[in-house]
């Protein structure tokens, strides 16, 4: 054979004897394929040489079958669902020790042959006219492409083919599109900076086995296993091109919970290689120009992104600065000031940047190149009106969450998309689970800063650049806290909301415990998000301590714009607010201990405990209202002071876990915690539900963002549950 295809499925032992179908699946395709073969790791007990203990020990084989053909040729008779063992080569213990897909790749390179190596993905497709064409592509490692070096890896160009299932497939079909041609193509001539970023890429097979294999597989640092590949190559004086004339059909994420867990790998994977020795090695080794080529094609886009979203923070904490301090009234009073038209033009024009048009730039060129600049327009503004700048503003949320965190805290892990084509109703818990950290909280951080400057702020009120910037930043903390629901199918479907909302319920008020999973029970799910913290060096603890300190700002300044606080500036004002806050985590702390007593067996009691509570609340605010003249302003400021203040407090006391624990005060912690997690729920669901009230705005969702027989399967699904609900309710009668 000129050339042998293998899959390396790890687990396919394991499924042959639990009687997976997916085993039953791959023999059928080597009995449908008799070249095909395929690699895993056969995990066997065996007895101990050592006669004396009489007990089995575990033995790891790399493995490589075929499908045993049947006795006669006759094609009649059935096709026996057995394998045949061709090489089975004992392994010194477990081969996967670091991050599974590359350890995978590395123990089946040896059942390979020839001098090129291909690597395809299971969500990956090929094509007749292409394979015709490998040929001509091997060729290519015979030429010296820069005049000195032979190629070590050739880059094939992909055709994404999942574009028309939905918009967001669409827009990911047009971000990836102009990546993987006009992206790759540039970076491999003339800036001689690209690398490997997954598949189709063929290997120069004898080079890769002599240099570490084609992928990288330490634990957690090379999550990104297949950039490190190319970082390899170019370390030890490899040349890496991409080619144009061959191309392999690709399948990216549909859904956005899809899309956003391979972007979360991505983000989390930069961040690893930020921190790699390999990047390191490069930016010394490189000449200027190319080391800045590099940077800003491989960790500069993330910190770049990073900066941006911190530039958004800086400027809302700074005008909080200047308002709550009094500056911004005075420097409004100035004529230099007022009147400045070039600084308000200079702000203004900022603002179409942020928009994002200089990052869809690539995406116009290359659709333009392919299909015409007329189709390129029409076709850019067709993904403005199927809402592109929500999806990639949102995305910017995930990118810049996960990069931050694993600079700061580490712990990268492999997070597994599915690569479903499938796309599905996401409950309201699973959005809140994957979004919350990321996206929900700074979006609501975001939310209180605005409203703070909305509500004291004055320069700027009429003008144009103030209007583009805040525009531009409430667009944000919409696209942030809403995106989720908008872009999810049958989002703003009434009876959907009504399952959400009692599965919500379920997941919020369950218990933690061993084996509980994060899915089911709010508590395991939210010691499971402060994982990172526990692996975090004394360096990230410190960190997240001293940014968590920016919450109690509001309230230092917010206390004194109160009405009843009559302009005072004594420091006693400030004391009373403390107080009043331990007060509010003292009634909580009664609630829960209450809750935990007396629910069960004294329900009057607890009751009791809770309409007085309530009575003396009611009581007290009354009596602010009538004597100090407290006005709903105040108790709206109130809200945006305390709330807070509460949440630092919330994070000081995770990242101190240890000392909180020896002080027997967790059980409070995560008191405040749920108590935090359902006013932020119900913030997210009420908007939502509101709107799912009228059954126009979900026939408008599903007409403009999925494709029209997407959206006949969804009329269909709606008239054949109707059906089955009324069977359901005859059988009943």
């Amino acid at each position: 054979m000129k050339f042998t295809y293998v899959v390396s499925c790890q687990l396919y032992g394991i499924h042959k004897r639990s009687g997976d179908p997916r085993a039953q699946d791959i023999l059928k395709l080597m009995a449908t394929y008799p070249s095909l073969r395929v690699a895993y790791i056969d995990e066997v007990e065996e007895p101990s040489k050592d006669r004396s203990k009489k007990i089995n020990q575990k033995a790891y084989y790399s493995t490589l079958v075929k499908a045993a053909l049947p006795k006669s040729i006759d094609p009649s008779e059935p096709v026996q669902n057995l394998d045949q063992v061709i090489y089975r080569i004992k392994l010194p213990g477990p081969a996967i020790l670091g991050e599974g897909k590359p350890e995978n790749q590395n123990h089946a390179i040896i059942f390979t042959r020839g001098e090129g190596l291909q690597t395809i993905d299971m969500n990956q497709d090929n094509y007749m006219e292409e394979a015709l064409k490998m040929r001509n592509l091997l060729q290519e490692f015979l030429e010296k492409h820069d005049g000195v070096r032979h190629p070590t890896i050739l880059g094939l160009r992909e055709h994404i083919f999942t574009g028309s299932v939905s918009s967001l497939a669409w827009f990911m079909s047009n971000q990836e599109n102009s990546f993987v041609t006009i992206g790759q193509r540039l970076l491999a001539n003339p800036l001689k900076v690209r690398f490997h970023y997954g598949h189709p890429d063929v290997f120069d097979r004898l080079f890769h086995l002599t240099r570490g294999g084609v992928s990288k597989a330490s634990k957690v640092i090379n999550l990104s296993e297949d950039i490190f590949a190319g970082f390899n190559s170019t370390l030890r004086e490899g040349n890496v091109t991409h080619h144009e004339y061959i191309q392999v059909g690709k399948g990216r994420d549909v859904g956005l919970n899809q899309i956003s867990m391979f972007e979360a790998k991505i983000a989390n994977g930069n961040g690893e290689q930020t921190l790699s020795r390999d990047i390191y090695r490069l930016g010394h080794r490189f000449d200027f120009f190319r080391m800045l080529s590099c940077y800003f094609t491989t960790i500069g886009f993330y910190y770049s992104t990073l900066i941006t979203v911190l530039t958004v923070y800086v400027f809302l904490y700074g005008r909080l600065y200047l308002v709550l301090s009094g500056l911004e009234e005075g420097l409004s009073t100035q004529p230099a000031i007022r009147d400045n038209k070039p600084l308000q033009v200079a702000l203004a024009s900022q603002s179409f940047v942020q928009i994002g048009f200089l990052m869809a730039l690539p995406m116009l060129m290359e659709i333009g190149l392919e299909k015409g600049f007329r189709t390129a327009l029409s076709e850019f503004i067709l993904m403005q009106l199927q809402l592109a700048p929500v999806f990639f503003t949102f995305s910017l949320g995930t990118k810049t969450h996960y990069y931050g965190r694993t600079l700061l805290h580490g712990g990268a892990k492999y997070r597994p998309t599915g690569r479903g084509f499938v796309v599905f109703h996401a409950k309201f818990a699973d959005n809140y689970r994957l979004y919350s950290r990321s996206h929900f909280v700074k979006g609501i951080e975001l939310l209180v800063l605005l409203l703070v400057y909305q509500i004291f702020g004055h320069t700027y009120r009429s003008a144009v650049a103030y209007i583009l910037i805040t525009v531009s930043m409430w667009f944000m903390v919409g696209t942030w806290l809403f995106a989720p629901f908008l872009f999810n199918p049958s989002g703003f479907e009434w009876q959907k909301i009504v399952d959400d909302w009692t599965d919500w319920n379920k997941w919020i008020s369950n218990r933690g415990g061993i084996g509980v999973p994060p899915e089911k029970s709010w508590e395991s799910w939210w010691e499971e998000e402060q994982e990172h913290l526990q692996h975090s060096g004394k360096r990230g603890i410190v960190a997240e301590i001293l940014l968590s300190l920016r919450f109690f700002i509001y309230q230092y300044g917010l206390v004194y714009h109160l009405n009843i606080a009559k302009k005072t500036k004594s420091v006693l004002v400030y004391g009373i607010s403390w107080l009043v806050i331990f007060l509010i985590l003292f009634v909580m702390k009664t609630v829960s201990v209450g809750r935990r007593k007396f629910s069960a067996e004294f329900q009057l009691v607890f009751r009791l405990i809770k309409g007085l509570i309530f009575v003396t609340f009611v009581s007290i605010l009354v009596t602010l209202i009538v004597l100090p003249h407290m006005t709903l302003q105040d108790i709206i400021v109130c809200i945006l002071a305390f709330m807070p203040t509460g949440w630092g407090i919330l994070l000081i006391a995770q990242a101190c876990k240890p000392v909180v624990h020896k002080a027997g005060l967790w059980p409070s912690v995560r008191t405040l915690a749920r108590g935090f997690e359902i006013v932020m729920g119900l913030l997210l669901f009420t908007p939502v539900a509101f709107l799912a009230w009228f059954p126009f705005v979900s026939e408008f969702q599903t007409r403009m963002l999925f494709n029209q027989a997407f959206s006949r399967g969804l009329q269909i699904s709606r008239i054949l549950g109707g059906q089955r609900k009324d069977r359901s309710s005859r059988s009943k009668e």
